[in-house]
């Protein structure tokens, strides 16, 4: 019985055309090689299992092939490349630095440098988990890694790389590793497959290489474990169940139980879950990349975001689209917030269920936001059309008295009107005026929507408390706005400081203090309808400035005057008697007993911050 050799060994690359997933790494080394600008070290950096040490080996190999091919290649048949293949090269040396990181260990290796090749050009050094040396066995190696014999190259490899001191980083040219394409990793396999005639499906594939993380070599050890599993034929269910991975059927049909807000079915399928052995906290993620995942299926131009098979795609664009963007944004957060919480929690399942029960409220709360928006909307046209229909009906009696000067009043409107603009319609010029002030209660403000990127929660993705406050998922702040008429009243200062006492007293009933200390500190000065507010700091004047609408709405509407304007004036703060500094102690001191200032000087006192 042959000793079996798994799949990372028996199909490690041996060319530069065959490393997988790292071309700009790849193409860089064949052109130093064509035009012999080769670097004295190497240092190759990057996550686990990418090709690190393939490439560093592929290198050693081909700078010293006697018969190079067109594509800068190792020919794989000359007596350097078969003594490398068979592992008896003199010219090549691999150190692991995990378990020879003492400086003797490089003190060995730079004897050995400076015995120069006996055959071939070149002799190789590969240093691997480099940044395992100890400091010491870094210094030790500086002096040869900057000047190294002309025929001695240093390929160091390590995955962590802000380890390494920089004095070494200085002397190297440094190759960064990518992680590998998920693409990339299921063709491999594919391609592996077919060469051991082992039955797979793709979908099973792309699970393999999503678990893997862009390591190849996990993949490939994954791999070669599912095939013993199965024997020989890999598919999507066996993939899931060896490697225990929920099924993607799971998420899609609980999305399709909260999308309908069908809290039963959704709590009795995460028991399911849970009885099948996976953990809560993993469900909860895979949760939010599903809901990640429909997000991206939204956008055409982020469908390639989707690393997943081409089966799986078209069941999230599927239910991507019939998804409402405002309930995948919600959700997503909801699962965020959910696996923050979920380890600090003492009833962990109850975390999940709860967040589960939330996101299937979600469809009902937008679907009352959005009435309210279009309640909102339907009041802001009948208020338009009304407008529109008072100012043609002014026009229109204008004309007529301009045509016919002689016809009485009643004869000369004509014209039909709508009951709304009937009912909005105000006289402007026989409005009397009367000693006591005319109190007309303002209309109905509009109904404040917030955007969907303020909520009141802190984050950009809007809570349920957000969305039933009122959210506009169309990203559309509607906020206070001031009301409009054309009444121009004359009001006494006695009326005005009336309605301002009154609103001062408002604004301490709904413990707005700042805004009542600005209203009570001093009179306001009144010139006509010009208003100016007198502040004494920055913080009061910004108060005055986010409360203006509102108290313009209340002193025009009150005083039925539209003409009013607020203005603010900065002055400086009132002197205090009190006494709060150490200097404000000592001159009150002085002033009851001028001794104390001569005292101080003869003993060169000075007063303490």
């Amino acid at each position: 019985m042959e000793n079996f050799i798994v799949s990372a060994r028996k199909y490690r690359p041996a060319t530069f055309e065959t490393v997988v997933g790292q071309q700009h790494i790849t193409g860089t080394l064949k052109n130093a090689i064509k035009n012999n600008q080769l670097a004295q070290a190497f240092l190759f950096c990057g996550p686990r299992g990418v090709g690190k040490t393939t490439c560093a080996r592929i290198l050693a190999k081909t700078i010293n092939c006697t018969s190079l091919t067109a594509e800068q290649e190792a020919c794989g048949t000359c007596e350097s490349c078969q003594s490398f293949q068979s592992g008896h090269s003199f010219n090549f040396h691999e150190l692991d630095a995990a378990s020879n990181n003492s400086v003797d260990d490089i003190r060995s290796l730079i004897e050995q440098v400076r015995i120069p090749p006996q055959a071939g050009k070149y002799k190789i050094y590969i240093i691997d988990e480099v940044h395992m040396l100890s400091t010491s066995a870094f210094n030790a190696f500086l002096k040869t890694l900057e000047e190294p014999p002309p025929y001695a190259i240093f390929i160091l490899a390590t995955t962590e790389k802000h380890k390494i001191l920089p004095t070494i980083l200085s002397r190297c040219q440094i190759f960064d590793f990518n992680r590998i394409q998920v693409d990339d990793i299921a063709n491999h396999l594919a391609k592996i497959a077919e060469r051991e005639s082992i039955a797979t499906d793709n979908d099973g594939l792309h699970i393999i290489a999503q678990k893997a993380d862009g390591g190849l070599r996990d993949a490939l050890s994954m791999f070669d474990q599912i095939v013993s599993y199965t024997n020989r034929n890999v598919t999507y269910k066996a993939v899931i169940a060896n490697l225990n991975i929920l099924d993607y059927d799971y998420y899609f049909k609980l999305t399709d139980f909260l999308t309908g807000g069908d809290v039963s079915n959704t709590l009795l399928l995460f028991n399911e879950i849970l009885n099948n052995g996976f953990d809560g906290n993993n469900f909860i993620n895979g949760l939010a990349g599903h809901f990640r995942n429909l997000l991206v299926g939204k956008d055409n131009q982020t469908i390639q975001l989707l690393e997943v098979s081409e089966n799986i795609k078209q069941k999230y664009l599927a239910q991507s689209n019939s998804a409402n963007l405002g309930f995948i944004l919600t959700a997503l957060n909801l699962a965020n917030q959910c696996d923050l919480n979920y380890k600090n929690s003492k009833n962990q399942r109850l975390q999940v269920e709860l967040a589960l029960i939330k996101m299937c409220h979600i469809p009902a709360v937008i679907q009352l936001a959005n009435t309210a928006t279009d309640q909102d909307q339907d009041k802001k046209k009948t208020l338009v059309s009304s407008k529109e229909a008072e100012s043609l009906k002014t026009k229109d009696q204008s004309e007529t008295k301009a045509e016919s000067p002689k016809i009485s009043a009643a004869s000369a409107v004509k014209e039909p009107t709508t009951p709304v603009a009937v009912a909005q319609q105000t006289p402007q010029t026989t409005q009397p005026k009367v000693e006591s002030p005319k109190v007309n209660t303002p209309p109905a403000s509009p109904i404040k929507i917030q955007p969907l990127t303020k909520g009141t929660s802190g984050s950009l993705i809007p809570s349920l408390t957000d969305l039933a406050s009122g959210i506009n998922l169309d990203g559309e702040d509607k906020g206070p706005q001031y009301i409009k008429g054309n009444q121009k009243q004359e009001f006494t200062e006695e009326q005005f400081l009336s309605y301002w006492q009154q609103y001062a007293q408002k604004a301490k009933e709904e413990d707005k203090i700042q805004l009542y200390t600005l209203l009570t500190s001093s009179e306001p000065i009144i010139n006509g309808v010009h208003i100016t507010v007198l502040v004494e700091n920055a913080p009061l004047e910004s108060t005055l400035q986010t409360e203006k609408i509102e108290l313009l709405n209340f002193l025009r509407g009150n005083l039925s005057n539209f003409d009013i304007q607020l203005f603010s004036k900065r002055i400086e703060p009132k002197q205090s008697d009190r006494i709060y500094t150490n200097k404000d102690k000592y001159v009150y001191l002085v002033e009851k007993n001028p001794q104390l200032e001569e005292f101080c000087k003869r003993f060169n006192l000075d007063l303490l911050p």
